[in-house]
């Protein structure tokens, strides 16, 4: 027995439990484990993290690859979430806050520069520096030869209002190639379906495109916006009108198809008698009706009649009334009457006759 035991002593001389985990939730010191030599525990490196949920790693091959199982259908599970949370946006563009100075005019922009100037521009302007940004996001494309510079698709004054602001401008960013032709297209579908292009603008537009050879021919211009002819020829027309009678007009924004149709319907008619009357009309700021009365050497009409209050000292003392046919009436209070100056009732009168003109 004696001899037994020294052989057993001998054979194990050297060898060493392992130190007992100090972690709080390891099992109970009376449950042994298998000693581990510290050579093979040195190199032993596994390839996954250890499992989720358990507070003890595996100690077998077997536990291993079923802990790996586990965590692979954690993670399936949560790519199947993100995947339903992006088909939510799917077909949708990048949109971010972006620097003004950054994005540039397209060369198709169709505004004019007394559409920066009117007070539906200041309006503009006032509500976006009162959100804080624009609320509606521009459309713009990158530009292929300047990086991080971009070109607006549409969005001209909200880009506008922005940069004079100093404040960054809400974008939507559109990735995939996108050609001249469809900027264009873009372009003039969003602002027709806004409806505050003036014709001038619109005109201008289309003028600028047939110039440029974007379109070849005004059927195939019409055709890739999927509009009507006729209404590219109005539009035209609008644009065509000689920059003498354009001057005519306290903004050419004013300008409507029907006003380019008799103004074009008169020239063929009388061009020299028309162009005589131009030089007569410059620098009035009448309202357009009158301006195409004056040019067509007619009586004015309007396309709407117009009632305004007469004020004195901030006080209403009268009405003037002016019927389509232009004829204007005005009364007066009587009180007004008989107890206001002649000098204040001559002055509120004057004053409202200048409103009405400018109507």
């Amino acid at each position: 027995m004696a001899s037994t035991r020294k052989r057993l002593e001998a054979l194990t001389a050297g060898l060493m439990l392992p130190e007992a985990a100090k972690d709080p939730v390891d099992a109970p010191a009376s449950t042994s484990a298998p000693a581990v030599p510290p050579s093979a525990s040195s190199v032993v490196e596994t390839r996954f993290p250890p499992a989720v949920g358990g507070s003890l790693a595996p100690r077998t091959g077997p536990g291993q690859m079923m802990a790996f199982r586990g965590q692979i259908q954690q993670v399936e599970g949560e790519m199947a979430a993100l995947r339903e949370k992006l088909s939510q946006y799917e077909g949708s563009l990048p949109t971010r806050k972006m620097d003004p100075k950054t994005i540039h005019p397209s060369r198709w922009a169709n505004r004019h520069d007394a559409s920066f100037t009117s007070s539906a521009f200041a309006g503009l302007k006032a509500d976006i520096e009162h959100a804080g940004g624009n609320v509606q996001a521009i459309l713009v494309r990158p530009l292929k030869d300047e990086p991080g510079q971009f070109e607006i698709v549409f969005g001209h004054r909200r880009h506008r209002a922005a940069l004079e602001l100093g404040i960054p401008v809400l974008a939507s960013i559109w990735v995939d190639e996108l050609g001249d032709a469809a900027l264009f297209a873009a372009m003039d579908r969003e602002n027709r379906e806004r409806a505050d292009l003036s014709n001038y603008e619109q005109g201008l537009m289309y003028q600028r495109a047939l110039e440029e050879q974007l379109f070849p021919t005004q059927r195939q211009l019409a055709e890739a916006l999927g509009v009507s002819h006729t209404w590219v020829r109005k539009a035209l027309m609008v644009a065509q009108l000689p920059s003498a009678v354009v001057e005519c007009f306290r903004s050419p924004l004013e300008i409507s198809f029907r006003h380019a149709e008799q103004i074009n319907a008169a020239m063929e008619k009388d061009r020299r008698g028309v162009l005589k009357r131009v030089e007569r009309l410059r620098g009035h700021s009448l309202a357009p009706a009158m301006v195409v009365a004056r040019l067509l050497d007619a009586k004015p009409g309007f396309e709407r009649s117009e009632k305004l209050d007469i004020l004195c000292a901030g006080e209403k003392i009268g009405t003037l009334v002016r019927a389509k046919s232009g004829e204007i009436t005005i009364t007066i209070v009587p009180e007004a009457a008989t107890g206001a100056s002649q000098e204040a009732l001559e002055a509120g009168i004057a004053e409202t006759l200048r409103k009405a003109r400018t109507l």
